[in-house]
């Protein structure tokens, strides 16, 4: 794949960090951070740029890190603890080829500009390979700390989106001259390539057909396959009323992967305690309905996550690389 590449969906210009998630009619799976097993809200974090090397060479196609900016006791998750940007340029620093997901920004929460400039850094730094997962967020506590207004962040949200999409691109023979010879302020850097690709989670405030419009993929969250396949046909209508040809759709899962390959898939929380042939054929599922990618958290394995992701990556990942 070369490092740029064009979606010719909607004529916009992605690095590779898109690329090697996500293709039509295709299924790759990603890893949250931490790749850690916890009850506490808080995590240690311990081993985590060891785990991640090991995944992006077992070939799992994402690494992905959410944005919470406090703790909240009430939400009960203090997610990888650091700050999304740094963590993800602390690791960028030590990979090479694994796309680096946010899931998800919280847009209203921060200043347009400086999410912009974050993003681009990144992006910049890792070669194309991030993938911007962005929400509205919807714990009035966070808004209250950050003194900014919680009813109209549906309109917040649209408005830095659209700045983020504005300011970071690059246009065709781009160099930094530019800004200067325009005698304009610019945002520097610009994307790697030509566009960072922005993937709205959940609604955030939205309407589908603004989604389908606007962002270049639907971040999800998990529910029955039957259910789920309803989501997904509504989202490809959605798409295609758009004017579009396809957009991809995600989707997390936690598993508690059990010793025995074949036992059958019992609900935990917002996922499954299953073994891994039963893992693959819900994966099997999700691929044939238009499920794109698939991020596993593993925060309640019954098991050392050391040998759960070795068995991912020997037993599952396999099955579901991009083809």
């Amino acid at each position: 794949m070369s490092e740029q590449a064009v979606n010719q969906s909607h004529g916009q210009t992605f690095g590779t960090g898109f690329h090697q998630v996500y293709k039509e009619h295709n299924l790759t799976l990603g890893i949250g951070v931490p790749i850690e097993a916890y009850q506490s809200p808080v995590p240690q974090m311990q081993n985590q740029i060891d785990l991640i090397q090991r995944a992006e060479l077992g070939g799992f196609a994402a690494v992905w890190c959410r944005d919470v900016p406090l703790l909240d006791p009430t939400f009960g998750d203090a997610g990888q603890l650091y700050d999304p940007w740094v963590w993800l340029g602390y690791v960028a620093a030590q990979t090479s080829k694994i796309a680096l997901g946010t899931g998800s920004i919280i847009l209203p929460l921060r200043r347009p500009l400086d999410l912009a400039k974050a993003a681009s850094s990144v992006d910049q730094l890792s070669n194309g390979r991030l993938i911007a997962g962005v929400a509205s967020g919807d714990r009035p506590v966070e808004y209250s700390a950050y003194d900014v207004a919680f009813e109209p962040r549906g309109d917040t949200f649209r408005d830095t989106f659209a700045l983020i999409k504005a300011t970071t691109h690059k246009p065709d023979n781009w160099n930094n001259q530019m800004a200067v010879r325009s005698r304009q302020v610019d945002l520097l850097p610009k994307s790697y390539t030509g566009d960072i690709p922005l993937l709205v989670t959940g609604n955030s405030r939205q309407s589908i057909e603004w989604i389908a419009e606007n962002a270049d993929g639907w971040l999800m969250y998990p529910r029955p396959v039957s259910q789920q396949q309803q989501v997904v046909q509504q989202w490809q209508q959605a798409v295609e009323h758009s004017g579009h040809n396809w957009k991809p759709f995600s989707q997390s899962l936690y598993v508690d992967l059990t010793d025995n390959p074949d036992t059958l898939p019992a609900p935990i929380h917002l996922g499954y305690r299953l073994g891994r042939n039963q893992l693959v054929i819900l994966l099997e599922q999700l691929r044939d309905i238009g499920v794109n990618h698939v991020t596993f958290n593993i925060r309640f394995s019954s098991r050392p996550v050391e040998d759960v992701l070795e068995e991912l990556i020997k037993h599952v990942v396999p099955q579901f690389a991009k083809r």
